[in-house]
């Protein structure tokens, strides 16, 4: 069974980093364009990154400049880089398969003072 597990959430506060991990057991959904979500409490689900094969990397705007998504196919892993960490960043996160469908189970990113 294909599964994607994240970890690496928490709680910062306002101004500070947190990497997420999404750890794959089939290294091809690693190979396949990769995504970060995240949901907001009230809010629709949004994408705050994608890395497609090529490593060709999109953000939304609310987050460009600050995060970075990457991949490091020998460890089985898609990171999320996040730093100058705001309130509004607070969401559960979740990782995505673009390629093939599959999501993780999520990880909460809680940014407070």
């Amino acid at each position: 069974q294909v599964r994607l597990v994240e970890s690496g959430g928490g709680l910062v506060q306002p101004g500070e980093s947190l990497t997420l991990f999404c750890v794959s057991t089939e290294i091809i959904w690693l190979r396949s364009t990769m995504a970060w979500y995240r949901q907001a409490p009230g809010k629709q689900r949004e994408l705050v990154a994608k890395l497609d094969s090529g490593a060709r990397a999109d953000y939304a705007d609310s987050v460009k400049g600050r995060f970075t998504i990457s991949r490091d196919t020998s460890k089985h892993t898609v990171y999320l880089q996040m730093d100058s960490l705001k309130s509004e960043d607070t969401a559960v996160y979740t990782c995505k398969s673009e390629t093939y469908g599959y999501w993780g189970q999520g990880t909460q990113v809680t940014v407070s003072s």
